[in-house]
């Protein structure tokens, strides 16, 4: 999902009701979201021990009292809790290790990013050319030399870094799946692949990375199909131009949505996003039923001067995609929320004209960054850097953004902690 670059050890849920939390006030936006979210209460999850750290961790006031309430409560599978490549926290993302924990943890939609091989077959990557920091493809001489930029030891007297890049259309179908899936990372001052290869971030962990197996995008729609989860594929930009051997984008797009109808999969399992609102325009004419729920991934911070407050910065405006034929849209965390005058967490403008203009909301990422104690929120939290200061505040935004942003699902890299928040709510 992002452009920016779990389970713990888990309790066993009783195979009771929803624990509903008296008191929790709704607005309207909120009664229209929770009508339009749905539990699988068939299936009872596991969450683990780290959402109750989280409220542990938080501020005391009502909403702590709340979420504490549900920790002897079943847990069970809801949309609004939506694994970002699974739950890539703690599993190596886009592996099968990594979504079935998404889905154990109570995801009711997972994500696979698509991206195609040398021979054209759509694989599950979040970036072309990521197979360097996320497999252990530099560890294989034979498919290493196909790499685009073959591995370069760092050079620290010359104050060089090491690099590689390896991309997914360097390799075959075949090669490809012989590739072991690894935590996202890389060392730059390493000197050799091994070295190179020993990169993972300290808040990660590889206590779950002894096998990551990597999957095909139809391999993920049977995975996800036989769980009973929801869809939610993501066109990545080619890294190579486009057409590639006579593959268009347009092409591409296609066969994406085709591998859904080829497996029996309804319209209505599946969200298709890409950053590329082309994308998105052509599955609107093209392909109808699927571009109800296609999510547009809105990269408009990237433009110069973009500001959240002021929506003279954006283009086009919400108005303009709602007339486009968009109906859901998904910024980052930070795009959401602002602070007011008492360093109260808040929805931004940007939040309140999407929802002025009838678009539907995902966010993403939560919990994809270092400790918030420590300051590691990052790019994610950059619009309330100066409130966010514990770990418990990651609720606290959780509670806003569903709240008062209003939003219909949460991008989690540990699901099991959106889950946990939904089913306490009433999500």
């Amino acid at each position: 999902m992002a452009r920016q670059s779990g389970i713990t050890s888990s309790i066993v849920s009783v195979l009771i009701s929803v624990l509903w939390v008296s008191g929790c006030n709704s607005n309207d936006n909120d009664q229209a979201n929770i009508d339009s979210i749905k539990f699988d209460n068939s299936v009872s999850v596991q969450v683990g021990v780290r959402p109750l750290f989280l409220v542990d961790q938080m501020q005391p006031g009502d909403l702590q009292t709340q979420l504490a309430q549900c920790k002897n409560g079943a847990f069970y599978r809801t949309d609004f809790s939506i694994g970002h490549r699974g739950a890539s926290m703690q599993f190596p993302e886009h592996t099968k290790e990594s979504y079935q924990a998404a889905i154990d943890s109570g995801a009711g939609i997972v994500e696979c990013d698509v991206t195609f091989t040398a021979d054209k077959e759509l694989v599950c990557r979040h970036s072309q050319c990521d197979l360097a920091t996320t497999t252990n493809i530099l560890a294989i001489p034979t498919l290493a030399n196909k790499c685009s930029v073959p591995f370069s030891p760092a050079d620290a007297a010359n104050g060089i870094s090491a690099t590689a890049t390896c991309c997914t259309s360097d390799i075959s179908l075949a090669e490809f799946i012989t590739l072991k899936g690894k935590m996202d990372g890389f060392n730059p001052n390493a000197t050799t692949v091994d070295e190179f290869m020993d990169g993972t971030p300290h808040w990660r962990t590889d206590l779950y990375a002894g096998k990551g197996t990597l999957m095909t995008h139809a391999q993920s729609i049977e995975l996800f199909k036989a769980a009973g989860v929801k869809m939610t594929p993501e066109l990545k930009s080619a890294s190579v131009s486009m057409p590639f051997d006579g593959f268009s984008q347009q092409d591409y797009a296609q066969k994406m949505l085709d591998e859904y109808t080829a497996a029996g999969v309804e319209a209505s399992q599946v969200f298709p996003q890409s950053f590329n609102l082309d994308d998105i325009k052509y599955w609107i004419a093209n392909a109808p039923e699927f571009a109800e729920q296609a999510v547009y991934l809105d990269d408009r911070y990237d433009l110069s001067g973009f500001d959240p407050q002021n929506s003279s910065t954006w283009s086009p405006s919400m108005d303009t995609l709602v007339a486009d034929g968009v109906k859901i849209i998904a910024p980052p965390l930070w795009m959401l929320v602002t602070l007011d005058d008492n360093k109260s967490i808040v929805p931004s403008e940007y939040a309140k004209e999407a929802n002025a203009a009838g678009l539907k909301i995902i966010a993403w990422s939560l919990e994809r960054s270092g400790l918030l104690s420590e300051g590691a929120g990052g790019w994610y939290y950059q619009s309330i850097a100066d409130t966010i200061d514990n770990e418990g505040d990651t609720y606290e935004l959780l509670d806003v953004l569903a709240k008062q942003v209003g939003v219909m699902g949460v991008f989690s890299d540990r699901p099991a902690t959106v889950t946990y928040y939904a089913n306490c709510m009433g999500k």
